[in-house]
């Protein structure tokens, strides 16, 4: 496959992998069109460093290495992405209340020495 292809299909993925219209998206960034992300999903246009990087600020979820398939490794793992994912849907104080969790942990030392249950479940209230 095209390697302009295969940009356009990360680009496309990681858009959609959040549920953004390329509207949305155009309006995260500071100077890329609807229209100018399209033709770079379509693989009808590449696109360059500056606007990888932008894009990939824009995401949040990919580096600009990936984007540019100069890297074939996701940056966030499914767990981290589903960490991402909570993280957006909540209000700021449910974010600074992750945040705080995420540092305590951390500081005990229990992040990097006991794996997390992946039975783990947060009750929706």
């Amino acid at each position: 496959m095209d390697l302009t292809k295969q940009i356009g299909q990360r680009l496309r993925a990681a858009r959609q992998e959040q549920k953004l219209s390329l509207s949305d998206l155009s309006g995260r960034t500071n100077s890329l069109s609807k229209s100018r992300i399209s033709n770079y999903e379509q693989g009808i246009r590449r696109m360059g460093l500056e606007e990888a990087h932008e894009l990939s600020v824009a995401l949040g979820t990919v580096t600009p290495t990936y984007l540019l398939c100069l890297d074939d490794k996701d940056p966030l793992s499914p767990q981290e992405r589903q960490l991402v994912e909570l993280c957006r849907q909540t209000d700021d104080r449910g974010r600074e209340t992750l945040i705080k969790l995420a540092e305590a942990e951390v500081a005990l030392g229990v992040a990097s020495e006991e794996p997390v249950s992946e039975d783990f479940e947060v009750s929706e209230s």
